[in-house]
């Protein structure tokens, strides 16, 4: 059955808002009146935002801001909190992909197009991805827990290669041996305790028995 993923046809609006849910005071509703009064947001982008911002988890079916509105505007959570609503509005496609925030432009689209059956070439799709891109831009990834993550789609193919009927056929014939190159992108920082953190986490899932 196809899915209908959230998306706005303006990305600037919805940068406008996620940036200004940081600066402003929580609202007691947040609503088409609050965007007019207080964002100075009027139309069809205003009457949007609200039931995006349900999908995302950061208002409630009656427009009362959640926790996660509220810890979006702290700083030193706000990255953690857009990751969240970004896997909970798109959980089909974190279902499909685990790293679906590392993916191309081009992957996420064929993604898109699988889960809610429309066109590839449907403006829909664009919109979507668009979406999806821009609450990414606000959100903070775990590069450890990714690591884990690339860690265990190695061992899924592993195990597929040593289980296939062509390899049990040539096992006490020919050695097998497999590398694996692996590319890290590294975070912008100069915090040790963070490389610390991604490399244990390297040391301790890719290095074993090594």
């Amino acid at each position: 059955m196809a899915i209908n993923l959230p998306y706005l046809t303006s990305q600037s609006g919805l940068k406008k808002v996620l940036d200004k849910v940081k600066e402003a005071s929580t609202p007691d509703k947040f609503n088409e009146k609050y965007l007019n009064e207080k964002l100075n947001m009027h139309g069809g982008s205003a009457k949007a935002i609200p039931p995006f911002m349900k999908r995302i988890g950061f208002i409630s079916s009656d427009g009362s801001p959640t926790e996660w509105y509220r810890e979006f505007r702290n700083p030193s959570l706000s990255g953690v909190v857009a990751y969240k609503a970004l896997k909970h509005a798109y959980k089909e496609i974190y279902e499909i992909s685990e790293i679906a925030h590392k993916k191309s432009d081009a992957e996420i689209k064929g993604i898109v197009a699988q889960i809610t059956g429309l066109d590839h070439d449907n403006p829909v799709i664009t919109y979507i991805v668009a979406t999806f891109k821009t609450v990414k831009s606000y959100a903070l990834f775990n590069e450890a827990q990714e690591i884990a993550v690339l860690k265990k789609i190695d061992d899924q193919g592993s195990k597929e290669t040593s289980t296939s009927p062509h390899n049990n056929e040539q096992q006490g014939q020919v050695g097998l041996n497999i590398g694996y190159n692996i590319n890290l992108n590294l975070p912008a920082t100069s915090d040790i305790a963070v490389f610390d953190a991604i490399f244990k986490s390297l040391k301790e899932h890719l290095l074993k028995g090594q």
